[in-house]
């Protein structure tokens, strides 16, 4: 199976990269970058064939989809920054890369009968609640640009093609790019106290853990809509915060805040990201693992705690 994997500059592409070369399969990144611009870390996804492709322009994705003519294509590529995405002079790019682009990809996917993964977000739903959301549910109401843009991603998917996964996620980190682990080690750095939101329930994604994941579902057809985060319960970014700490060594005083305590951020964040994972072991699929071990071989790697 040949895949081509979209957004190999960011957390989740590279990792993605870096399974296939681990499993022997026939990988292909791209981005809008002329060359690789992720971490260099040594690792396959550095030694494996990138092509360059602006996911918004649709000759530029005609030509390197009918080139490569991939099996299967996950798409990772997107704009991620919530806070920017709300800028009046960002909204129109926002929508032209997570629903234009995704609608250019789908289409040829359609043509050249390639499966399609497509990232979304639990930013689709509305925040609201105490129930988990789950991967069937169309209860949708983004609260902000960023969710409404990856909504209307979702539906040029399922407007366009019929082999599609959408595999929702949240909370992502990974080895490469900026995350809220790195933000905190960071800021424990220089800070010995600091407030972080309690009132916003979700649980955290290892892009290394997920990659693994994706794999074994592009591998079946086994289509329709998921939710995948690592296991371990639910919890609060307060909660992360604490285990990040503890794990790091950082002598950190971490004080709870409610998000209007807090502050208002230029997006709106959902208080409720819990997502129900049940349909992964209902379709065979390993789910990933308890998010404290995620956290610990995530800093381990990145020689935090050393």
């Amino acid at each position: 199976m040949k895949v081509l994997v979209t957004g190999v500059g960011g957390q989740l592409g590279h990792d993605v990269m870096n399974e296939l070369a681990l499993r022997g399969l026939d990988g292909v990144g791209s981005d809008i970058a002329p060359e690789y611009a992720g971490v260099q870390d040594g690792s396959a996804v550095v030694r494996m064939p990138y092509v360059q492709m602006d996911i918004t322009d649709p000759a530029a994705v005609r030509k390197v989809m009918e080139q490569e003519h991939p099996d299967a294509v996950i798409h990772c590529a997107a704009w991620t920054a919530v806070d920017a995405a709300e800028e009046e002079e960002n909204r129109d790019k926002v929508f032209r890369i997570n629903a234009g682009g995704t609608e250019n990809i789908a289409k040829l996917c359609k043509e050249l009968q390639a499966k399609l993964m497509y990232i979304s977000t639990d930013y689709v739903f509305n925040g609201q609640g105490e129930e988990p959301w789950t991967p069937d549910s169309k209860d949708y109401a983004p609260l902000n640009v960023y969710g409404s843009s990856k909504l209307e991603g979702e539906k040029a998917v399922t407007a366009n093609t019929e082999k599609y996964y959408i595999v929702r996620i949240a909370w992502v980190f990974g080895r490469n790019g900026n995350n809220f682990i790195k933000t905190m080690v960071k800021l424990g750095r220089t800070h010995d106290s600091l407030r972080v939101v309690c009132d916003q329930i979700g649980t955290p994604t290892y892009t290394y853990d997920l990659a693994r994941l994706l794999v074994d579902m592009i591998l079946t057809e086994k289509y329709g809509y998921y939710h995948a985060t690592n296991e371990g319960g639910y919890i609060s970014w307060y909660d992360l915060a604490c285990e990040i700490f503890r794990e790091s060594g950082q002598n950190v005083k971490v004080a709870p805040v409610t998000t209007e305590e807090y502050g208002i951020s230029k997006a709106k964040r959902p208080y409720n990201s819990r997502l129900d994972k049940s349909k992964l072991k209902e379709n065979g699929f390993e789910p990933l693992p308890d998010w404290k071990d995620a956290l610990r071989r995530y800093m381990k790697e990145l020689e935090i705690n050393e």
